[in-house]
């Protein structure tokens, strides 16, 4: 009940509006401009924000704003996560219709999800955080810049990863399309034992 309470005050909060310089990709009113894959039931709009919970699904942007293909940019995400939950928000990925995306980054969203070390901030597999930045239950912002070859992730203004991929980069063990490269964004869905909630996505095209 303490969650539930925690997250119908905050819910009901204004939109917070884009920066200046910076675009929404989300209308805080429904999925206009995203698409889910696999298991699409698992994510919905609630009090403005894209929930994510059930099945494991990814939410991609596949809207107009220029062309929903970003290489170099700044990204913010307002997240809120219920106790236990895992999510990430992928970049430079692109849609496919199932499984794990192969293409960018995960930056991963887990604050108490058990069994996985990797926590929020996280470039998963690449530039991994162990320490506790967020609280479950209240809303923080993840910040990634990828500018070049160099990717900077602050979780509430605090700097937690900058990571530069090498010359002779080739992926991670698992994907080695984990690489620079333009392409869009994704909101991850991880198990039915996991809610996660996303708002406030906005984004500033850098030159």
């Amino acid at each position: 009940m303490r969650g539930y309470c925690c997250l119908t005050l905050l819910a009901l909060a204004p939109l917070m509006a884009a920066e200046e310089g910076s675009t929404s990709l989300f209308n805080g009113k429904d999925l206009t401009g995203w698409k889910p894959n696999e298991n699409v039931d698992t994510f919905s709009v609630k009090d403005g924000a894209i929930v994510a919970h059930g099945p494991r699904s990814h939410c991609f942007y596949v809207g107009d704003f220029h062309n929903h293909t970003f290489k170099d940019f700044e990204l913010k995400v307002d997240i809120m996560t219920l106790p236990k939950a895992n999510g990430g928000v992928y970049i430079q990925t692109e849609y496919q219709a199932e499984g794990w995306p192969g293409k960018g980054f995960e930056v991963q969203v887990n604050n108490t999800y058990p069994g996985d070390p990797r926590r929020t901030a996280s470039l998963y597999e690449v530039a991994d955080n162990a320490a506790e930045l967020a609280k479950d239950n209240q809303w923080f912002t993840e910040d990634i810049v990828a500018k070049g070859n160099t990717i900077t992730i602050k979780v509430n203004d605090k700097l937690v990863a900058q990571w530069t991929q090498p010359a002779d980069w080739a992926g991670t063990s698992d994907f080695s399309g984990r690489r620079i490269g333009a392409g869009t964004i994704a909101l991850h869905g991880h198990d039915p034992g996991s809610t996660v909630y996303y708002k406030n996505i906005r984004i500033k095209v850098l030159q």
